[in-house]
């Protein structure tokens, strides 16, 4: 059976060749969450404090009729909290749930081969291993793929507690 009808962006399966992520920084650091995770983008919000939530909890926010939680990813790795006034976040969802997470900068969306897809480095700063799915390398630089369950982890731990 002939495939030449197939794109090459499609295998027999399918299944797609290429990975999309929404880019962002926190720290310098580029990192990727897959497009299909992501609900919006936004920038700098009046967050509404919650009491006795964990550090890496900045506050809660109405979109459209919904209150999201927004965790600081700075916070949450481990460094400086993140300046609200400048901070944009991108709007996730998880198991039904709206998360915002803050980050330093909002990139582009990349579409990127899965056949470069690496497993994280040994060298990889700890906090960022704890919370990644792997790496791309890019023109010289290391996007570090996401793994928003495990970013957001610590709510459902503080909850448990």
């Amino acid at each position: 059976m002939s495939t030449d009808y197939l794109d090459d962006s499609t295998n027999p399966h399918g299944t797609t060749d290429s990975e999309e992520f929404v880019t962002a920084t926190i720290d310098g650091q580029l990192f990727g969450i897959p497009v299909l995770s992501v609900q919006d983008v936004l920038g700098p919000q009046n967050l509404a404090n919650i009491p006795l939530a964990p550090p890496e909890v900045a506050g809660s926010l109405n979109l459209r009729g919904r209150i999201v939680t927004a965790v600081d990813l700075r916070r949450r790795l481990g460094l400086d909290p993140a300046d609200r006034e400048k901070s944009m976040s991108i709007v996730v969802d998880h198991h039904g749930e709206l998360y915002s997470l803050l980050i330093d900068e909002v990139g582009e969306v990349l579409s990127v081969p899965v056949q470069d897809h690496e497993r994280n480095p040994p060298t990889l700063d700890p906090r960022w291993r704890e919370v990644s799915a792997g790496i791309y390398r890019l023109d010289g630089r290391l996007m570090i793929v996401l793994q928003v369950e495990r970013m957001i982890d610590f709510v459902k731990v503080a909850a448990a507690a």
